[in-house]
Order: structure tokens, then C-alpha cells, then sequence
């Protein structure tokens, strides 16, 4: 079977929709002939690469901050060569590929994982989803599958573009769990509260380090990730005085951030929407308690024992109440999914069609 897995970004950029392509791609390879493409909005990237036995091609495009990723060379590779191919799976509604590999289907299955969760990342995106609607629904008129990764995902794609279930197969995101096996945690004079993600406004960082003077000297943010609202969150963090206890990484090698995830005392996502949450399972994974918003998908990960919820609009001091009486906690075993038995899934569904 020949397969093109179309997706916006791909390693080494990082979020969720590049971790799971990424991971998936690499064991697929195993049985199929699999090509990525993606773009490449700063050009300084290989236009052929293969990883991990993984071919990928990645094309030039235009990604007004940091969305969208028009591509006009990525459009007509795939018009002419979709052919070549028994299936393409696309990834990301938010995204132009996606259309592009709709588009570009002819006799190909389509297969679609959507990564919706119904807003765009800022007000202006989030207007441009009203007519962008039109063209994001040819995408699931045309796939033969459409994947989600939550049922709160199935729900919203049912609801906004009147799919029927049946349409739908709900395959969450995995964890490497031999990643975390073997590692501890390190002894340190302090306790730390993570976040690792792309550094928008809609992730809530900016309500963390709000908090930070609220709580003991001895707690610190440590935030590992990069985007176009990092500066804000550094601003802010100066103005509050507590620069010295929010430290920002970024780039850190897989082995470097599990053990962020394992020496954390706290790992916090506070979005306003989210399709899955794949930091959430890697610190579950790791054994760190969560606080999430209680948003989207993210309600789902809630059990008031290893994970906590804060309902949005998130008031600061009953934050902070949350954080102090969850840091440190110990949390029990939980059953997470393997990308091994993600793929497998994914396996039968490209076999189904």
C-alpha cells in the first residue's frame, strides 16, 4: 500500500498534530511505503529528508502567524501525483493541506483526521473560520474515514458539519511509554509547575504566572515550548517581579523533556480548547498529577484523582487553591494507549477502506 500522510508542519517542529503524524509515519513505514508532506514556512529545512526511514518532502509556504500554510507547490505535487498513491491521510481542518489533499484525491481514499476543536487561535482567525467553513467541509464530504481524537472532537464535527457517527472512528493519541521507563526524578531544594506547548494566548500560560507570586518562594514555572506569544508571557512574568522563579525552554531533546515531565510537581494546561491533549498523557505517563481547564477535550482527562479541573473564566485565587493543594501529590497507574497501538488501529482503518 502506498500512502501520503498531508500535514501543515512535521519533525522537527513540534505540537500535537506533528507528534502524531510523526509517530505513526515511523510505524507505518514498517509495512508500507509511506511519503510526508508538509511545509516548511522558514525555508531553512531539507526539501527532501528521510527520518527514521520516513521520506519526507517539504514544500514553501506562507503561514501568516504561524497558521493557514498556503502552499501553492505543496497544491500542484499533489494534483500531480495523488494518483501515484493508494490513500492519502490528511491531518489538521486548520489548515490548508488538508483542502489541498481533498482536492487532490481523484480515485485515492481519503482518509481525514481533523484535530478540530471548532475556534481559531486568535480573534482575527477565529472570524476567518466562518467562511473558511465552506471549504473545510468539502474536506469531510470528500474523506471515506474521518478519525477524531476525543469524543468531544466526534461531537463538535457531528454538531458543525452534520456528519453521521457512523462516519466517525475515535482513535486518541499515544505515549511512548518506554520513554519513561527506568528514569527518576531528581532531587531538587524546589518544587516546579511545567507546561510544554505551543506559547499562545488560548493555552492560559499567562494564568499561571499570575499566580506565582500567590504561591510559596519555592515553587517555579518552567514553560518549554515556542510561539508568537512568548514575549508577552516574559513581559508579564518582569512586571509581576518573578521573572527569576518562570524559566522558558525550548528545543529540548525528547530524552531532556521527559525528565521535565518526570521531576515536575505539577504539570498544568489551562486551554480554552483543545481536540486531545498529548502533554496530558505524557505526564500522566510520568506520574505527575495534571490541572487542566475544564474545556473541550481536555474535561475528559478529569477524574479528581490524578487530574484536576478549573472551569473557565479561570478566577485566580481558586487557581492557586487548586495548585497548592495538588502539587506534589502521588498519583496512581493509569492505562494509556501506546503510539504501537494507535497505529495498529489506524492500520485497520486504511484496510477497511
Amino acid at each position: 500500500m502506498k500512502i501520503l500522510q498531508v500535514c501543515p508542519r512535521y519533525h522537527p517542529y513540534l505540537g500535537g498534530v506533528e507528534t502524531s503524524v510523526k509517530e505513526t509515519s515511523e510505524r507505518l513505514t514498517r509495512k508500507f511505503d509511506v511519503e510526508v508532506l508538509t511545509t516548511d514556512p522558514s525555508g531553512k529545512l531539507p526539501r527532501e529528508d528521510v527520518i527514521n526511514g520516513v521520506t519526507i518532502r517539504r514544500f514553501r509556504s506562507w503561514a501568516p502567524s504561524e497558521s493557514f500554510f498556503f502552499s501553492k507547490d505543496l497544491k500542484k505535487y499533489l494534483s500531480e501525483n495523488s494518483k501515484h498513491h493508494d490513500l492519502i491521510h490528511a491531518h489538521n481542518y486548520h489548515a490548508l493541506p488538508s483542502a489541498y489533499a481533498a482536492e487532490a484525491k481523484g480515485r485515492c481514499k481519503l482518509i481525514f483526521s481533523s484535530h478540530y476543536h471548532g475556534k481559531g487561535h486568535t480573534f482575527f482567525r477565529n472570524l476567518l473560520h466562518i467562511p473558511y467553513k465552506f471549504l473545510g467541509s468539502k474536506i469531510f464530504e470528500k474523506a471515506d474515514q474521518i478519525i477524531c481524537v476525543s469524543n468531544y472532537e466526534k461531537n463538535l464535527v457531528a454538531k458543525h458539519f452534520k456528519v453521521k457517527e457512523e462516519e466517525i472512528v475515535v482513535i486518541p493519541n499515544g505515549v511512548n511509554l518506554e520513554d519513561f521507563k527506568g528514569l527518576r526524578k531528581n532531587r531538587k531544594e524546589y518544587r516546579t509547575i511545567l507546561c510544554v506547548g505551543r506559547l499562545e494566548k488560548y493555552k492560559g500560560i499567562q494564568f499561571l504566572i499570575r499566580i506565582l507570586p500567590k504561591l510559596d518562594n519555592d515553587i517555579f514555572l518552567d514553560i518549554v515550548g515556542k510561539g508568537p506569544y512568548k514575549e508577552r508571557l516574559i513581559r508579564l512574568a518582569r512586571k509581576l517581579g518573578i521573572n527569576n522563579r518562570t524559566r522558558f525552554f525550548q528545543d529540548l531533546p525528547k530524552k531532556e523533556l521527559v525528565q521535565k515531565y518526570i521531576d515536575a510537581d505539577l504539570f498544568a494546561l489551562l486551554s480554552k480548547h483543545e481536540a486531545y491533549g498529548i502533554s496530558v498523557a505524557e505526564a500522566l505517563a510520568s506520574g505527575t498529577p495534571c490541572v487542566v481547564a475544564d474545556t473541550s477535550a481536555l474535561s475528559e482527562w478529569i477524574d479528581d484523582k490524578n487530574c484536576f479541573g478549573i472551569r473557565y473564566p479561570i478566577n485566580l485565587d481558586e487557581l492557586a487553591s487548586l495548585v497548592n493543594n495538588v502539587i506534589g501529590r502521588s498519583i496512581g497507574v493509569l492505562r494509556l494507549p501506546d503510539w504501537d497501538e494507535v497505529t495498529d488501529k489506524l492500520v485497520n482503518v486504511y484496510k477497511n477502506c
